[in-house]
């Protein structure tokens, strides 16, 4: 049994595996044929954290491959009560198929899976969103090819989706250009996670404009994530030289996209000329969350199917 709780919990074979089949389940998808290899099986979501993109490809993408979901929140059940998340994991996994959590600390999922039965997946955690840099990646493939010995710019705070790229880079050969204000850099350690990192696959620039140069890939995220609300204000004036704009996409390739994982705030972390322009492909990244997510449910639980 496997679970994935960040992204180094798999191989690069397992990748290369995981691409080539979503391409598959959305080629399937787009031409309406049907792909039910999960039929009379069940997915609990977890949520902690309030969800669209996260909620909508998995209920969605779990129905689509013929099983069936139960969503949970800490306001409608146990979770919220005080109940030990090791009790809560010992029953829910003995109901269910397969598990999906949305929460805050790593710990707590961590936690969960231990005393699981069956496969665990981070829908989100302060520390790491596996998930999204699973779609990410699949998505530059789409339009790019490999990604392998290619440069991504991450421009922004220091946060869940940049520990996860840092550990992308590590195990799928390429780079990562890394600018954040000082205050919210990178917490290298935290990055490395169960896999660690290598130090060739990422640099770290003071400077936005210059961790742009040369990118394939310019991505950012909000400035302030979830559950640091209170911070927001000041973080606003930390940030202010981070906006991607047109300057910054000019210092990368030509050809070089720009990715968000969403929502997005136009004029704080990305101009709406960037994200609403011709080298954004936010909403094909949206989407493919779904469909990598299906992939990932589908190896989960049936291992590679030839």
């Amino acid at each position: 049994m496997k679970h994935y709780l960040q992204f180094n919990d798999l191989t690069a074979d397992e990748y290369t595996y995981l691409f080539e089949r979503a391409a598959l389940i959305k080629k399937k998808f787009k031409a309406y044929e049907k792909h039910h290899p999960l039929v009379d099986r069940t997915l609990a979501m977890i949520f902690e954290k309030a969800s669209t993109r996260t909620r909508v490809s998995f209920e969605a993408g779990m129905y689509q491959l013929g099983g069936s979901v139960v969503h949970l929140t800490t306001g409608d059940s146990q979770l919220g009560r005080a109940e030990p998340i090791e009790d809560s994991a010992k029953v829910i996994s003995r109901m269910v198929d397969l598990v999906m959590i949305r929460t805050y600390e790593q710990a707590k999922i961590e936690r969960f899976a231990a005393n699981s039965r069956v496969p665990v997946i981070n829908g989100l955690t302060n520390e790491y969103h596996p998930c999204q840099i699973l779609a990410d990646i699949f998505t530059y493939i789409e339009h790019r090819g490999s990604i392998q010995g290619k440069t991504v710019a991450w421009v922004g705070d220091g946060n869940n989706m940049a520990n996860t790229w840092l550990q992308a880079a590590a195990l799928l050969g390429f780079k990562v250009h890394v600018s954040t204000p000082r205050g919210y850099e990178i917490d290298e350690k935290l990055a490395a996670g169960a896999g660690g990192t290598s130090a060739s696959s990422y640099h770290f620039f003071s400077n936005p404009l210059e961790a742009c140069q040369g990118a394939d890939l310019v991505t950012t995220d909000v400035w302030t994530s979830m559950g640091y609300e209170a911070e927001n204000e000041e973080r606003k004036k930390a940030f202010a030289d981070w906006c991607v704009d047109a300057e910054m996409m000019a210092a990368a390739k030509p050809d070089a996209l720009f990715m968000h994982c969403l929502p997005a705030h136009r004029g704080e972390e990305v101009e709406a000329d960037v994200i609403d322009g011709p080298q954004s492909v936010v909403w094909d990244e949206a989407e493919n969350r779904m469909h990598v997510q299906k992939a990932l449910m589908e190896y989960l639980l049936l291992g590679r199917i030839a």
